[in-house]
């Protein structure tokens, strides 16, 4: 008897040894391949405006501060106390600087390693949700071949590095249950959170209290997770102390209250978009992975008695309605959400494993991978020729075609081979999208930045404050002229312009003759736009 136990608990060591050493393989694998989609080329576009540029800016400025003025505890922005969020993504990247230099690489670099980290943390938290590791396979290759996850991932914003914490939380919300120590990373992790987020967290820990709630409500009277939270926050505590005592009444105005006043959408409802609004992203931006959408939905609420449907819904549900009811609306808000459907996604997915061989499948997914075939095949033609002609996108939405008109074949035979096909066509697409520069792009159709902030530095790198006739304000011309760039109206302009014995102006070229300026000299033009200043031999 003795001898039988030992056989059969020897059998069952080596059986979790090699289970481990599977799991370990898959998050190497996941991790190179994340690593790699999300690192290519990230010097080939400029900074966007507002976020990237300006998270840019901050971090370059801590960089630059000596060490006693402890900047990086004080963040700054043109000089004046930054309150917008706290610094750690910008202490990184300005990290990255003192190894580097000042680059688009070493601006991305930080942030998209961090999110590169996500793909193999979905993974482990969809092997502590579910039973079967196609679940958490399937899940991670879904999440890592979304557009918006590979697209906002590799910019210098906060929504990927928050993401990556996030499942940290979470993997330690679902371990706790069984295990009170992971408390203390459960507040450590929302602690990360909200030293790269501000206030805002506090929509996650919403989301993660319910579900404790609907699942686990004894966990929620436990002394340890609290104290595990309270342990997580108090570094944020101090930071927003030290804001407090350093700059009184100007931080609790502009760093505590307005931030808040000016995101909820029924204070400030004139600048609400549409509640519909992430319903729309989502629905624009995660092809083909919403062809599975209706099965996977129908899955979700089937489970709903079950801890990883819970979590599912209460994430969705729970996140998309609060942020519905925040009036500044852009888009990477809804990244925090493209796990959950991921997970939701590859649960759908691992189905397919159990079913027989050449078991038909749903109508609608042929139909839809069809579809995108169709279109794909439509876009390349359209990129193909004329005044459109653009290799780069023809060769992209070539090699979507081929891979939704291969799914789609395989699919309609019942091969269980089309996920593969699906899985491997679409990191391929996305990794000749990221090596082009269609990736990313500027929000709005405007001027070229680098080539006028290239022409303000070559002509006079003392000048420190420049004004343009352009009404839109560009955080990015700022970081990359290392200049104060002011919008002013043309009234504004002829104003200063008489007033300063040396004005700096930035003119484009329609605008010249509508200012009318005396003594006027070009010190240099490009890209249409003219840096003028006043001539001393003239004036």
């Amino acid at each position: 008897m003795r001898e039988g136990s030992f056989i059969w608990s020897h059998l069952a060591k080596q059986h979790r040894t090699a289970e481990n050493w599977v799991d370990r393989l898959w998050l190497v694998v996941l991790l190179i391949a994340a690593l790699l989609l999300f690192s290519i080329n990230l010097e080939g576009l400029p900074l966007q405006d507002w976020h990237e540029a300006t998270v840019a800016q901050v971090a370059k400025e801590i960089w630059r501060a000596p060490a006693e003025t402890m900047r990086w505890l004080y963040p700054t922005l043109g000089g004046e106390p930054y309150y917008n969020k706290p610094p750690l993504l910008h202490i990184l990247i300005a990290g990255a600087y003192s190894l580097g230099g000042v680059s688009e690489f070493t601006t991305r670099l930080p942030s998209a390693i961090l999110t590169s980290l996500s793909v193999p943390l979905l993974y482990c938290l969809g092997r502590e949700m579910f039973r079967h590791r196609w679940v958490a396979i399937y899940s991670s290759l879904v999440y890592l071949t979304m557009l918006p996850v590979v697209r906002h991932g590799r910019l210098a914003m906060l929504d990927g590095v928050v993401v990556s914490f996030l499942l940290i939380m979470m993997l330690c919300v679902l371990r706790s249950r069984r295990d009170l120590r992971y408390c203390l990373g459960i507040g450590l992790s929302f602690g990360l959170i909200c030293l790269t987020q501000g206030i805002v967290s506090i929509l996650f820990a919403i989301v993660a209290i319910a579900f404790l709630f609907w699942d686990t409500p004894r966990l929620l009277t436990s002394r340890y997770l609290w104290i595990g939270i309270c342990i997580g926050i108090l570094p944020v505590a101090g930071w927003y102390v030290a804001q407090l005592l350093r700059y009184g009444y100007a931080f609790a105005q502009h760093g505590l209250w307005n931030p808040s006043v000016h995101q909820v959408g029924i204070i400030a409802p004139e600048h609400a978009h549409a509640p519909w609004f992430y319903i729309i992203e989502i629905l624009k931006w995660n092809w083909p992975w919403l062809i599975f959408l209706p099965q996977t939905a129908r899955l979700v609420w089937s489970n709903r008695n079950l801890s990883w449907a819970k979590l599912i819904l209460v994430w969705c549900g729970v996140y998309l309605l609060l942020i519905s009811l925040v009036s500044t609306k852009f888009s990477g808000y809804i990244f925090p959400i493209y796990p959950c459907l991921a997970l939701a996604f590859g649960a759908e997915l691992a189905e397919i494993e159990k079913l027989p061989l050449l078991s038909p499948y749903p109508r609608n997914w042929v139909a839809g991978l069809s579809i995108l075939a169709l279109v794909a095949s439509a876009s390349s033609i359209y990129f193909s020729w004329g005044t459109n002609l653009k290799i780069e996108l023809q060769l992209i939405f070539a090699t979507v075609a081929l891979t939704m008109t291969l799914a789609a074949i395989l699919a309609e035979r019942g091969d269980g081979q089309f996920l593969k096909v699906l899985f491997w066509g679409s990191y391929v697409s996305l990794l000749l999208l990221i090596k082009s520069n269609y990736w990313a792009g500027e929000l709005s159709p405007v001027y070229p930045v680098k080539p006028v902030a290239a022409m303000i530095n070559r002509v006079n790198p003392d000048v420190k404050k420049i004004y343009i006739s352009f009404p839109q304000y560009r955080p990015s011309l700022e970081f990359y002229s290392d200049r104060t760039i002011i919008p002013a109206s043309i009234q504004e302009l002829q104003s200063y312009w008489q007033q300063n014995p040396q004005p700096h102006l930035l003119i484009k070229g329609s605008d010249l003759q509508n200012l009318q300026l005396d003594a006027m000299k070009i010190v240099d033009k490009t890209e249409g736009w003219n840096l003028v200043t006043k001539d001393k031999n003239r004036w």
